[in-house]
């Protein structure tokens, strides 16, 4: 170890003789690229190895019942490898992300390096019905974070180079390049400058070639265009981006309120129990819900319904077009019920693959009931609109249009259809928004007022550690002190012009600022008669630790006109935040973001 720390040192000392800052910085992006890519790699392996083992000859031949026990034994194993050996939660990946960048100044624990990568494929290779994808970022994400830590870069820095991973683990998972950068962008709300471009170039371009160099040229989705972008297509296009954005909302809808549900079980077994059997009973009847779905997606986008319909319980065989529109409808119902559910039982994955699924399927059967219905004389593409469905869908769930077109486009060849991507994606985003104000990664955070966007004057404040302006060298009154004790024993000893006014449980009661005894203060007559109950007043407002984020605190200065308010942490007094102070942080950590 100590030998380590020598060499460290020298690097150190070499480098900042040797290598510019930004030099160091599109070096330090490439080899995260590398390692976002490798981590993407390796977590895909080893979730299609679970899968591979369990479709052995023994269980092939019993496998349906065992759709219903693999999914209790992957979240069993899940929460037995985070109780006894991360001993730590393992967040969401992209939301545990967003909260790293705007309120632990992009600092993310090591374990969240290793932890996704073996929670995950145990999640989705047992048959949760969830994705690699947030799992993969948060992988990235924290190789970037720790990589920043280890050679000391600053908070703006590390900031960047967290994104630069979470666009490297995209481009290697779905081996799209540029839609990864806009990923990085729209979901991290990154500046998009010349300064943060190269970093996150150069990490997707390695992050691919790595995905390139284990998985040689296989895609995840598999889509020829048969028909050609027609512009009397235009208007089902737009009704398809209305419906996009409805499945959008009923998507985010069940997902918060089933999550909203588990979170009255304190207890993880609990969850896994409740959660665990009623993903199995799931799954067991509708295999196809079984993990990510790319098989089932690739059936969709080449128009084979009959492998997806068919693959129940009850192998229901049906000609009838409205019987398989019933059934696909129900897929996308259940698909998201599915995936709520795996999460809500503990289970790590992402909401990329189930948003793609059910886009998909959506865009499949708005196709077929036009092309079915005596209502329109006119015939769509249904595989066309199966893939521009998952534009509407990711645009709708994840509110990252640009993402949703890229993405799409890349991962499907499909850019022949690009108009149609940005007429659904743009429409189901508008919608959507007017509902469901935050996507799914986001909602939590922006409750807590802790989410960061693009909006910089909001980020900066967020960002503001409160403690570090939080002033507790006050003098604290009782409210049955007399007018001598305060003179002697408070004015007399304090450099401070007010002083908070507390009982014996050191709650907050009022304020006693020296204008309130300015007139009786030399009055040594009223030194033993007049006491601080009838002298102190109500403070003009009061923030609360917990709950006021540091706009909310700016906005009560401004309302009230005060210079100094009031600190209460858990109902109790804590000190003062003056007004110069918090806008003396503000001012240098403006400055530090935007260095």
């Amino acid at each position: 170890m100590p030998n380590s720390r020598v060499l460290i040192r020298k690097f150190y000392k070499w480098r900042y003789k040797h290598i510019s800052n930004s030099q160091f910085i599109a070096i330090a992006s490439a080899v995260i690229g590398f390692l976002a890519g490798l981590g993407a790699v390796v977590l895909k392996n080893l979730t299609h190895l679970i899968q591979k083992l369990l479709e052995g000859e023994f269980i092939r031949d019993i496998h349906q019942v065992f759709y219903f026990l693999f999914p209790i034994i992957g979240l069993l194993l899940v929460l037995l490898v985070i109780k006894y050996i991360i001993k730590k939660p393992v967040g969401h990946g992209i939301p545990s992300t967003l909260f790293a960048i705007s309120k632990l100044k992009g600092l993310m624990p090591s374990y969240q390096m290793w932890g996704s990568i073996i929670t995950a494929p145990l999640t989705v290779g047992f048959g949760g019905s969830v994705g690699l994808e947030g799992p993969t970022v948060a992988t990235g994400a924290a190789l970037g974070s720790n990589f920043s830590r280890l050679f000391h870069l600053n908070q703006t820095t590390r900031t960047l180079l967290i994104g630069a991973a979470a666009a490297g683990a995209m481009s290697s998972i779905f081996k799209a390049p540029i839609a990864a950068i806009v990923f990085a962008v729209e979901i991290f709300s990154l500046e998009l400058t010349l300064a943060s471009m190269i970093p996150l170039l150069l990490a997707s371009i390695t992050a691919v070639l790595t995905s390139y160099f284990f998985f040689g040229d296989d895609v995840l989705l598999h889509f020829q265009i048969q028909d050609k972008f027609a512009l009397n297509d235009v208007t089902f296009y737009v009704l398809l981006g209305v419906t996009s954005s409805m499945f959008s909302i009923y998507f985010s809808k069940v997902y918060f309120a089933i999550g909203d549900f588990f979170k009255k079980f304190s207890s993880p077994y609990k969850r896994l129990l409740i959660g665990g059997i009623l993903l199995g009973i799931i799954v067991y009847l509708v295999p196809p819900l079984f993990g990510e779905g790319f098989v089932t997606i690739n059936n969709i986008l080449k128009g084979n319904t009959a492998d997806v319909v068919t693959n129940n319980v009850f192998h229901t065989v049906t000609d009838n077009i409205w019987s398989i529109i019933a059934l696909l409808f129900g897929l996308v119902m259940f698909k998201v019920v599915a995936m709520s559910l795996t999460f809500g039982a503990g289970g790590v994955g992402g909401v990329f693959a189930p948003t793609l699924f059910t886009g998909s399927i959506s865009g499949y059967i708005f196709a077929s009931v036009v092309n079915h219905s005596n209502l329109f004389d006119h015939q769509l593409s249904s595989t066309n609109f199966a893939m521009v469905g998952m534009a509407g869908l990711m645009a709708g769930v994840l509110q990252a249009p640009l993402t949703a077109i890229f993405l799409i486009a890349e991962i499907t060849g499909g850019y022949e259809l690009f108009v149609p991507l940005m007429i659904v994606a743009s429409i189901s985003f508008l919608i959507t928004k007017q509902y469901i104000p935050h996507n799914i990664y986001a909602a939590e955070l922006a409750k807590k007022g802790q989410l960061i966007t693009h909006d910089k004057d909001k980020n900066v404040l967020m960002m503001l550690d409160l403690d570090r302006v939080i002033e507790t060298n006050f003098v604290n009154l009782s409210p049955d002190m007399y007018l001598g004790e305060i003179v002697n024993n408070a004015v007399a000893k304090s450099t401070r012009n007010h002083f908070p006014v507390v009982n014996e449980e050191n709650e907050f009661l009022g304020i006693l600022s020296l204008n309130d005894i300015r007139s009786v203060m030399f009055n040594k007559d009223l030194y033993e008669t007049v006491q601080v109950r009838s002298l102190m007043h109500a403070a003009t407002d009061i923030i609360y630790y917990e709950k006021d984020s540091a706009e909310e605190i700016l906005n009560k200065f401004k309302r009230t006109g005060s210079w100094n308010l009031v600190v209460v942490k858990n109902g109790k007094y804590h000190g003062f935040i003056s007004k110069s102070r918090l806008l003396t942080a503000y001012r240098r950590k403006l400055i530090q973001v935007t260095s």
